[in-house]
């Protein structure tokens, strides 16, 4: 069979060219409209690097009388005195006298991954613990919690700040999704609605009609206020409007969630060839984080490398990875990968481990296990049914699965990454 007739016809992108420079397109139409919006491609890339400066984010914290100022300076001052352990004495603590005969893989680093962290004081709480117990913090933050919300209690200044003195990346996501009530109180996306429609779900959580306009508007939005780089991305719709604004000049960054259910090498392929497809000239994409769904096994995950790296996207797009879950509400438990993952880590480069719930016998011993449905309540909720000690709880149990990842991949002479400005100076 010839294979070459699934080359794409230059004919055939001739037309799609044409159509996305075409005046009468209303989709491209509409979202320059709302980029215009905003103050165009420099305008808002360039407030968006003002918000994110470490002295605005602080001086903003300040004029609020914010407590967490005091949190963020004992936290830079932690850092800078060094009060982290560094990674060759992390290597120490863990192998003892082996490690001076030990070599470790540095061409293939497994960033540490965390989620969902909802609150700004989860952090400084895991940053005394990993001082305290010698403990590496992640690499990675995934947040999840309501966007409107946080802004009222200065938890996505005081958070963004956090990240950029511990040297970690995080990802928020918005508000603009199906879950998000309509005119009538229920969800915009009709199939949500409980066991009712339960098939209604598995055409995921959905952005209906205008919303992916709105997700773009959204995001402009906290881009500029305040800095916020990388969102979450559960759409296609979304992902195909985040690869055109930065095609169009939008510094911005998505991770692509687990809910949109990449579970097979050829969903990976048409993930990354329309990011192949909407690249810049520099090779670069938005999608800076691709979350597989937690059914893949390991040759998918090397399939989609394989797909990556013929794309030129090794070092861009990072692949995400569960090595747990939280314990309710989305797979069946146990669910513990982190032997798969050793088994990938030296050879599956700019992968991710991720940590959504702690160590599966420890999180089911738990009087209340991590419950992914908990991530959608809010606050008040939260403090109504006195939740809060409960979640931190199941939060610090992820940042324990974290380090037992840390812990193993070390023995196995294997690099990851932590919180960059901590452990690796």
């Amino acid at each position: 069979m010839d294979m070459q007739k699934l080359k794409i016809d230059p004919e055939r992108l001739a037309e799609i060219n044409d159509l996305l420079v075409s005046e009468d397109n209303p989709l491209v139409n509409d979202l320059l409209e709302v980029i215009e919006k905003h103050g165009g491609v420099e305008e808002i890339n360039a407030k968006a690097r003002e918000a994110r400066e470490l002295d605005n984010l602080m001086s903003r914290l300040r004029d609020k009388d914010s407590p967490f100022v005091e949190d963020l300076e004992w936290l830079q001052k932690a850092r800078d005195d060094e009060e982290f352990i560094s990674i060759p004495a992390y290597r120490r603590k863990v192998l003892g006298d082996r490690y001076e005969h030990m070599s470790f893989d540095e061409e293939h680093p497994v960033t540490l991954e965390i989620s969902a962290c909802q609150f700004f004081p989860w952090v400084i709480r895991e940053a005394r613990k990993a001082i305290e117990h010698q403990e590496v913090m992640p690499g990675r933050f995934i947040r999840v919690r309501s966007m409107e919300e946080q802004v009222l209690d200065d938890h996505v200044l005081a958070f963004a700040a956090a990240m950029q003195i511990v040297g970690a990346s995080y990802v928020e996501t918005l508000d603009t999704k199906g879950t998000l009530p309509g005119p009538n109180g229920q969800p915009a996306n009709i199939h949500l609605g409980g066991p009712e429609t339960l098939t209604g779900y598995f055409g995921g959580v959905g952005m209906p009609n205008d919303f992916a306009l709105k997700w773009a508007d959204e995001f402009l939005h906290y881009y500029t206020e305040y800095g916020i780089k990388q969102v979450l991305n559960i759409n296609p719709g979304s992902v195909l409007v985040g690869y055109m604004m930065h095609k169009l000049g939008i510094d911005m960054e998505f991770k692509i969630s687990v809910y949109m259910g990449n579970d097979n090498p050829y969903a990976c392929l048409w993930t990354l060839l329309t990011a192949k497809l909407f690249s810049r000239d520099d090779g670069t994409t938005p999608l800076i984080g691709f979350n597989l769904s937690n059914s893949v096994n390991n040759e998918t995950i090397e399939l989609a490398s394989m797909i990556r790296k013929h794309l030129g996207f090794t070092d861009v797009v990072r692949i995400e990875h569960h090595i747990t879950e939280t314990y309710k509400g989305i797979v069946r438990q146990p669910y513990d990968r982190l032997d798969e993952l050793v088994e990938l880590a030296d050879h599956v480069k700019n992968i991710s481990a991720k940590h959504e719930g702690g160590i599966p016998e420890v999180d089911a011993a738990r009087d209340h296990p991590s419950n992914i449905l908990e991530y959608f309540l809010s606050k008040e909720e939260i403090e109504e049914k006195g939740l809060m000690p409960e979640l931190l709880t199941n939060y610090l149990d992820k940042h324990d699965a974290l380090n037992r990842t840390a812990q193993v991949l070390t023995e196995n002479g294997l690099s990851f990454i932590a919180a960059r400005n901590l452990h690796h100076k």
